[in-house]
């Protein structure tokens, strides 16, 4: 059984995937906008107290990581 995934803040969220390898790009407004070398995808992180499931489980695809990988960051 897969660990479930734990909800985190905006700015949690930025530290986690910084710690993964990205980068922050740049903030617009409200979001925090990650980058990482060799990836398609620029991360825009909305830095909200609560981030819901569904955003996190689209922002985890994008960066190429499992809930488990994320819960340990």
């Amino acid at each position: 059984m897969t660990e479930p995934l734990r909800l985190c803040s905006g700015t949690e969220a930025v530290r986690k995937f910084q710690k993964a390898g990205w980068t922050l790009a740049r903030r617009k407004g409200s979001h925090a906008m990650l980058t990482k070398p060799g990836y398609p995808w620029t991360l825009s992180v909305p830095q909200h107290g609560e981030l819901g499931f569904g955003l996190l489980r689209k922002l985890l695809r994008q960066a190429g990581l499992s809930i488990e990988e994320f819960n340990g960051l």
